[in-house]
């Protein structure tokens, strides 16, 4: 981190935002370049500004705090701003990342400061991974995300429909007949997604809440028509046959 640490504070509540600015506003290496009230107005400020270092908080609407940073290639340094119990905090503390207790008291950020110098020297921000092991939280995503020049779109799980490959591309298939490109694979976007999205072939993904009917189809496929405006028709392949009897009781 450079010796003036560029700072977002991201928190739903506040009057905690407006404590914390007023704490570090006496210590001349917090240069505060802007806030934001939950982790979908976070993420986009860090993609936009790269900030050095975030005050986060973790439980928010729309995107909690361990959700935003999953979707960050780079995350900045982050001190957590958290009343999670002592358990989490011991997990905290043993995987060298910060946290403060709300509401923040001068002398426990001080302490945090300290701290802040010397993982300035650090090569690498610390290990986000790690640290959701260590609490055993899983993070249960209701949105994916999906970037239109320098915005960055979220697009709610229950909206989507189907997820199809074409080319060296994939995109998300919404129940109002738009569709949206993602940077995701199929394959990763199968580890990532809830029990209701299901792989029929190699090139798509379904909604199992937006199916229409399901029909059967040549040499033991099955074709789904989907609830979509389209009314859009989506044949599984051959060798996923036996695991959707299974999965959906067919």
């Amino acid at each position: 981190m450079s010796a003036n640490w560029k700072t977002i504070i991201i928190d739903d509540e506040e009057l905690a935002r407006q404590r914390l600015k007023r704490l570090l506003k006496v210590y001349d290496e917090f240069d505060i370049i802007d806030e934001a009230e939950n982790g979908a107005e976070g993420l986009q400020l860090i993609t936009r500004l790269k900030p050095d270092l975030v005050f986060l908080d973790i439980e928010m609407p729309v995107l909690n705090g361990f959700e935003m940073l999953a979707r960050l290639a780079q995350p900045p340094r982050v001190v957590f701003t958290t009343a999670y119990d002592q358990y989490a905090i011991k997990a905290f503390e043993e995987g060298s990342i910060d946290y403060l207790l709300k509401p923040v008291e001068k002398e426990r950020l001080e302490k945090t400061i300290k701290k802040l110098h010397q993982f300035s020297a650090a090569p690498a921000p610390l290990p986000l991974q790690e640290l959701m092991r260590q609490l055993q939280i899983k993070t249960v995503s209701k949105t994916l995300t999906v970037k239109i020049g320098d915005k960055i779109l979220l697009i709610k799980l229950a909206d989507i429909v189907y997820i199809e490959a074409e080319d060296k591309y994939v995109f998300l298939h919404t129940a109002d007949g738009k569709k949206h490109l993602t940077e995701y694979t199929l394959s990763a976007l199968e580890e990532k997604l809830p029990e209701q999205f299901i792989r029929i072939h190699r090139g798509a993904i379904i909604n199992t809440d937006h199916i229409k009917e399901i029909r059967k189809g040549f040499n033991g496929a099955f074709v789904f028509v989907m609830s979509n405006t389209a009314g859009s028709r989506i044949s599984s392949g051959r060798s996923y046959g036996e695991d959707l009897k299974t999965r959906l009781g067919l």
